[in-house]
């Protein structure tokens, strides 16, 4: 297919089409999605990052390819926020070992698979590498989650001392976050203000002014995490207040 057709195609759809071996897809993806593959690798760098001439584009390139070969929709993020995950991830193992930093465990992804004579430690190195990915991107999006809570003056501290105990309480909570979320007047409130309306939204959910003020700084959080496409603070609000 041609880029005039492909431009019209939602992205999901031609990461499923890459995914399936269409390579028109991907490379239509590798191509003009470089303006954000720059941007992910020029936040690493701290600089502006030439397409043509820097390394550290060309290890971004191939990290936002390998992003298409692994991206799961299932997880419930956006590709592109995962994407974005991938590129620094790749970038900055590449600056550590660079300046000769210990780097962490990574596999080439064009490792000769038939060099490994027992295809259960072929299969075993495979989850480990998995396994690695995912702490890395745990620890990428609590530090994302700590800045994005910091404006809101709360902590992860407060949080662990705050949230509810049981699990009625904690699904209460959570719908409401959804509602609020849901509801763009007060969404745009709490944005803005950084705080709960809580008289307005007393008037909408069934919960009382003071189980809401309560928790309220637990329902924040959630209304922080239901806004951005975190792919494991959102697995953890699966099946709650629904």
């Amino acid at each position: 297919m041609t880029g005039e057709i492909l431009k019209d195609i939602p992205l999901e759809e031609l990461i499923d089409n890459a995914q399936n071996g269409d390579e028109s897809a991907q490379n239509f993806l590798l191509k003009n999605y470089q303006p954000f593959i720059a941007k992910c690798v020029s936040e690493v760098c701290k600089r502006y990052i030439d397409p043509e001439r820097d390394d550290e584009f060309s290890i971004g390139l191939s990290a936002f390819n390998e992003a298409i070969r692994l991206f799961s929709k299932d997880r419930g993020s956006s590709f592109l926020t995962f994407a974005n995950l991938v590129i620094k991830r790749k970038v900055i193992d590449y600056i550590r070992s660079q300046n000769k930093y210990p780097i962490s465990i990574s596999l080439d992804e064009t490792y000769d698979a038939e060099k490994m004579e027992n295809p259960t430690e072929i299969e075993a190195v495979n989850d480990i590498y998995r396994l690695e990915q995912e702490s890395w991107y745990r620890r990428q999006e609590i530090l994302e989650f700590k800045e994005r809570l910091a404006t809101y003056k709360l902590t992860l501290l407060e949080l662990s001392e705050v949230a509810p105990k049981h699990r009625d309480a904690r699904d209460s909570a959570v719908k409401v976050a959804r509602i609020l979320r849901d509801n763009p007047k007060l969404s745009d409130f709490v944005e803005q203000k950084k705080k709960l309306p809580i008289k307005e939204l007393a008037k909408i959910v069934d919960v009382s002014k003071k189980t809401l003020e309560r928790n309220r700084k637990f329902i924040l959080a959630i209304f922080i995490v239901l806004g951005e496409d975190y792919v494991f603070l959102n697995d953890y609000l699966k099946g709650l207040g629904q």
